[in-house]
């Protein structure tokens, strides 16, 4: 099927919202994606794009035609500079380094940042994140900050075949989303949920998934 065929396929498919019949925001993961095959996403329907890596944000930036701007990657300090003032939400705040650079930003600029607090629910070594144990205590902490304004959280589930151990791990997510919610107003996003997963997540309580190869096809990687 086309790009357009996709996204109409999505958005009828989370239509009627997560099992708590909440709105569900799709962000479309654009990484290796061209401008163009981009632009026939949000033609199609798309509203929100997410972008991996800071380089290929910078370079689509005005070649994309609309679309709330999202960051979903893992984001180095030093790169900080290129983001504030253009996304919409970074999903990805995941240790304290990075929300001292993102305030003193955000800060000299004038704007408020809008952020995601990154869980490592899975405790994987290869992911970065906050652990379950404390992430709860760095929402605290992190939305006193200057210049930064939490809006919920952010979980990538392992890789597994063990649908109970997911769905466990993906209530515990929403378990910490509640909490934080029911005393600040700002909290609206639960970002879990990504191509291979995107149904769990949205059955325990996600409302926002983030799909690239089920919009795009499998990623293309011309300099490989």
């Amino acid at each position: 099927m086309s790009i357009a065929e996709n996204v109409t396929t999505y958005l009828k498919k989370i239509a009627a919202g997560n099992c708590f019949g909440e709105p569900v925001t799709l962000v479309a993961a654009t990484k290796t994606r061209t401008p163009e095959e981009i632009n026939e996403a949000i033609a199609a329907g798309i509203t929100d794009i997410g972008e991996n890596k800071v380089q290929e944000f910078r370079d689509k930036f005005h070649l994309i035609k609309g679309g709330n701007r999202h960051f979903i990657g893992h984001l180095q300090t030093n790169k900080v500079k290129y983001l504030i003032g253009k996304t919409c939400l970074i999903h990805s705040l995941d240790r304290d380094e990075l929300a001292a650079e993102l305030s003193a930003r955000s800060v000299r600029a004038g704007i408020m940042t809008d952020v995601l607090i990154e869980v490592n629910i899975g405790s994987e070594l290869s992911k970065s994140g906050y652990s379950l144990a404390e992430a709860y205590p760095a929402y605290e902490r992190l939305r006193t900050v200057q210049g930064l304004r939490v809006r919920g959280f952010m979980a990538m589930l392992p890789l597994s075949d063990d649908e109970r151990l997911l769905a466990s791990l993906a209530d515990e997510m929403r378990a910490l989303y509640d909490r934080a919610r029911t005393q600040d107003e700002n909290i609206v996003h639960l970002s879990m949920g990504m191509s291979g997963d995107w149904e769990l997540c949205l059955a325990h309580g996600s409302n926002m998934i983030r799909l690239g190869t089920a919009l795009f096809g499998e990623r293309r990687y011309p300099n490989a």
